[in-house]
């Protein structure tokens, strides 16, 4: 499972308390509303994606298939944005979502 970028591990350790707060704030969203895990998942991705944040993606993406979250869902969710968001940025997507592929 790729682990989060060596930037926010010692952002948590410079300033515990903000990223206590940010991860609070997160679970109140998570547990705010009727959706799954997993459709929570993918509509983080989905919405990283449609802003065009490559970490946003990164992260989405790892905390997916720390769910069990399929490659091929990840993948989907790219392809759906074509005609959404046009090709430019579903190559883009698809290329993030590549980034964190699990490797053997």
């Amino acid at each position: 499972m790729p682990k989060p970028p060596e930037a926010i591990e010692q952002f948590k350790q410079k300033y515990p308390d903000v990223s206590k707060a940010f991860a609070q704030l997160a679970a109140e969203c998570h547990k705010s509303g009727p959706l799954d895990e997993k459709s929570r998942r993918l509509v983080k991705l989905a919405l990283a994606v449609g802003a065009g944040l490559e970490g946003a993606t990164h992260s989405a993406v790892r905390h997916a298939l720390e769910l069990g979250v399929s490659q091929e869902e990840l993948v989907h969710v790219a392809v759906l944005g074509i005609t959404t968001l046009g090709w430019p940025s579903a190559m883009r997507a698809l290329t993030w979502i590549g980034d964190s592929k699990p490797r053997d």
